[in-house]
């Protein structure tokens, strides 16, 4: 894989969500912006990241459970602390992290810590060749026998930057 910084092929300026942000609105914000994940950031103007909320989330945690979406906001489906990547990171790195992580995607942030983009698969895919998009796609998503678990203690509190 060539040396490549993240910031030549994340998305930028991510849409972000709040923890009180509804978790129907979540949805509908995915569905707008055709996305998958959203980083919850402290709040919308300093967007400090907090967790991330998924589509798998919202049907695991929320739906899956019986409870009503409409009457749930995104802090009680969430995934906290924000595991994120830096801008100028090596897209080797964020590979690495993806692997080990079991993640499709990860909050890119800048040098002061703000979400500015969004990495995922399909970003690394259209960028590397096909051989290596379907060894990114194949470690991602191998099942292990246990469940995976993201230790952020070992990775400075889920922050890579």
């Amino acid at each position: 894989m060539r040396t490549t910084r993240i910031c030549d092929i994340m998305t930028e300026a991510p849409v972000c969500c709040e923890p009180q942000t509804p978790l129907h609105e979540a949805a509908r914000l995915m569905a707008e912006h055709d996305c998958g994940e959203l980083p919850v950031v402290d709040d919308l103007k300093n967007r400090m990241p907090i967790g991330v909320v998924t589509d798998r989330d919202i049907c695991c945690r929320a739906v899956a459970q019986g409870l009503d979406p409409t009457r749930l906001s995104v802090e009680n489906c969430m995934s906290s602390p924000a595991l994120c990547i830096s801008r100028d990171e090596t897209l080797e790195r964020c590979v690495e992290l993806m692997e080990k992580n079991q993640i499709r995607r990860l909050p890119v942030v800048d040098a002061s810590g703000r979400v500015c983009g969004m990495i995922s698969q399909a970003d690394i895919s259209q960028f590397v060749e096909d051989r290596e998009a379907a060894e990114v796609l194949r470690a991602v998503s191998r099942r292990s026998s246990q469940p995976s678990a993201i230790n952020y203690d070992q990775l400075n509190g889920g922050r890579v930057w």
